[in-house]
């Protein structure tokens, strides 16, 4: 790529210097501005930049601007893969709560990855902590999968969800 912008920067010096000068900046201002490239990586899915990232040691419990880590935007984004690349690390943080007091457990269970959040369950991920809304992950669960295991977790014995859906929300109700 860059060969192509030094071909035209000779055969058009005035015009093409600036071009390059340009894209030369843009790019450089796009790599300047990922300050966690290891929330990037779990945002995205991207489990290449995520191995790679953690081959050169980037804090696995690193906060961004949200006080949030990778593993909950792993989550809160679905990325399977990426959870579990994150569950290698032998000091993963999986409790974690963010500027709105939020966890990874309560990103997938509002979501709605059971998968997930079955996988937050089993690594030990706590069910009692409250955001800053008061609310527990199952109180944000938004299907009835993920409110079973929630339920089912915090011990309360066999527990009967119902999905209730009106025209522009959805209700979970317990029994």
């Amino acid at each position: 790529m860059h060969e192509d912008y030094l071909k035209l920067f000779r055969t058009n010096y005035s015009t093409s210097r600036c071009v390059y000068i340009i894209r030369v900046a843009v790019w450089w201002k796009q790599a300047e501005s990922i300050d966690n490239p290891l929330h990037e990586a779990a945002k995205r899915g991207n489990l290449s930049w995520l191995r790679e990232c953690l081959d050169n040691r980037v804090g696995v419990n690193g906060l961004d601007k949200a006080g949030s880590t990778a593993l909950y935007w792993a989550c809160h984004g679905g990325h399977k893969d990426i959870v579990e690349m994150l569950f290698t690390q032998p000091n993963i943080e999986l409790n974690q709560q963010n500027k709105l007091g939020d966890t990874a457990l309560h990103a997938a269970a509002w979501k709605g990855y059971a998968d997930i959040v079955q996988l937050l369950l089993a690594k030990g991920a706590r069910t009692d902590l409250r955001n800053n809304e008061k609310k527990l992950a199952l109180d944000m669960a938004t299907n009835a999968a993920c409110a079973s295991l929630l339920k089912k977790k915090q011990g309360t014995g066999t527990c009967f969800v119902h999905l209730i859906r009106t025209d522009s929300n959805a209700f979970l109700l317990y029994d």
